[in-house]
């Protein structure tokens, strides 16, 4: 098994998060586990990336190269494109099709959006939509994680105890909305592959 994994997005988001709850996943799985991160001004809306290598055999590096990545989840949809070289051919982009307008010259989301489309392997969420119908925008990060599970070898279940694990101090009801995230990502992505 060998997954590598761009996520990317702009501060605030939630990209951390996904990270740490894919990394106790992996690590629950006795996976390798190699990640990197760049923050940038993300506390002022800047753009947050992180590599997240995952493998049963050892990692030597915790950077991805051009053309190797498996899956790049972007919960962005401009920022999906800024990673597009890292792709492989076989690989899937997942991005939230809300767009986060950070400058003041942001592209035409329909723009992004066709480029988007034209992807090989690419599903296109409306993550915010379906987190406000779970009750809390704030889990739409959680709805991207979802979205990218079926692309991930990882148990679901793992992921699910991720979510426990690191939201857990933050009480039943916000764990249940994380995990109900999670469950409607999947089923958009299941339904639109």
């Amino acid at each position: 098994m060998k997954c590598d994994i761009v996520l990317a997005g702009v501060g605030g988001q939630g990209i951390l998060s996904i990270a740490t709850v894919l990394g106790f996943a992996a690590l629950e799985n006795n996976l390798y586990l190699k990640q990197a991160e760049t923050h940038g001004m993300s506390q002022r809306g800047g753009a947050v990336q992180s590599y997240l290598r995952l493998s049963d055999t050892p990692i030597f590096s915790d950077l991805i190269p051009f053309g190797k990545a498996d899956l790049i989840l972007s919960v962005e949809p401009m920022e999906s494109l800024r990673y597009l070289p890292y792709l492989s051919n076989s690989g899937y982009v997942i991005t939230n099709t809300t767009p986060f307008r950070n400058i003041v010259n942001y592209p035409q989301i329909e723009l992004i959006m066709e480029e988007i489309r034209n992807l090989p392997h690419s599903v296109a969420i409306d993550a915010e939509a379906i987190a406000s119908e779970i009750g809390q925008s704030k889990v739409s990060n959680m709805v991207m994680l979802g979205a990218a599970t079926p692309f991930i070898e990882l148990p679901l279940e793992s992921i699910e105890k991720g979510i426990r694990e690191i939201f857990g101090r933050k009480g039943d009801l916000m764990v249940d909305l994380n995990l109900k995230a999670l469950y409607a990502g999947r089923e958009f992505a299941q339904a639109n592959r």
